[in-house]
């Protein structure tokens, strides 16, 4: 009887293991460290780092990838083995809950892809909160964040798919600020940003992938630190606009493209701020990890 839970102890959890161990080994973790991390032996991440265990089709280990990168940078950022335990578990939920993992789990199974479906029909809401808890955790354990945030503050923004008004959109109360000088947020919740959740809604219209956003300061190193990095971007100056004008301008940078970030050189009375967008809070850190990079 081949149940979704076989499935990811056979085909997920072995790539998904190895590929946390390689990227923690590379950041210089010890094979104990990581052991204790994944729940393994140490000879099993000797194993994994060696490269001997089952390798899944190259679509999985495309699906698979960009989780392994976020759990071993949760890792990185101070989390406990059992938040990284239910952090990977709602990961792999969510792939079968949005039906990404469905086709290949019915062709293993011997099911349909409706039936697999059917197994994970759940609210997504406290999947997407919990998300971007652990952005905003990662993103204030960055060293060197409490350079980016500008004298307006930051905010992290994450709207759902179905999400249509500010109340349904994920934020930070009182945004990011710093207290005794080290980045300080209140926990994400719904309808906590006002003009920040309005943007991220308006982006999504133009282009449904750009789900999420966090503005940061804007100054010349910062400016030439996003061209370093690749990022895409353009450039506006929405000084002497309302919130409204401010947001349409932005937003419709997005109606043929999709942007990393869009620089705002503000204007009279105006702070400048660079708008970074992804498709979920973890690209927009990833982002930001680019930025500070160069910088560094």
């Amino acid at each position: 009887m081949k149940t979704p839970s076989v499935y990811i102890a056979e085909e997920l959890m072995p790539y998904l293991r190895a590929k946390i161990a390689q990227i923690l080994y590379n950041k210089g973790l010890r094979q104990s460290k990581i052991a204790s991390y994944l729940g393994i032996t140490q000879a099993m991440v000797s194993k994994y780092l060696s490269g001997s265990y089952k390798k899944p089709s190259p679509d999985i280990m495309e699906i698979l990838d960009p989780i392994a990168e976020q759990v071993a940078g949760f890792i990185l950022s101070g989390a406990s083995r059992e938040e990284v335990i239910a952090f990977t578990a709602r990961k792999i939920l969510r792939l079968f809950s949005s039906g990404k993992l469905c086709r290949h789990y019915s062709s293993y199974a011997g099911i349909s892809e409706s039936a697999c479906r059917s197994l994970f029909s759940t609210s997504p809401e406290l999947h997407f909160l919990e998300e971007t808890k652990i952005a905003v955790r990662e993103l204030l354990s960055l060293p060197g964040f409490s350079r980016l945030i500008p004298e307006v503050r930051s905010n992290l923004a994450y709207a759902p798919a179905n999400a249509e008004t500010p109340e349904e959109v994920i934020a930070i109360p009182g945004r990011i600020t710093l207290v005794k000088g080290r980045p300080y947020a209140l926990p994400p919740e719904f309808g906590a940003s006002r003009f920040t959740a309005s943007l991220i809604l308006s982006v999504s219209k133009k282009n449904p992938m750009v789900r999420s956003v966090l503005n940061i300061r804007l100054n010349e190193s910062i400016e030439k630190a996003i061209k370093k990095s690749g990022l895409k971007f353009r450039k506006v100056k929405t000084g002497g606009l309302n919130d409204e004008e401010a947001i349409a301008v932005i937003s419709a940078l997005f109606e043929d493209d999709k942007l990393d970030a869009v620089l705002d050189e503000g204007g009279k009375g105006i702070e400048p701020l660079v708008y970074i967008f992804g498709s979920d809070p973890f690209e927009v850190v990833d982002k930001v990890k680019k930025i500070m990079e160069v910088m560094e």
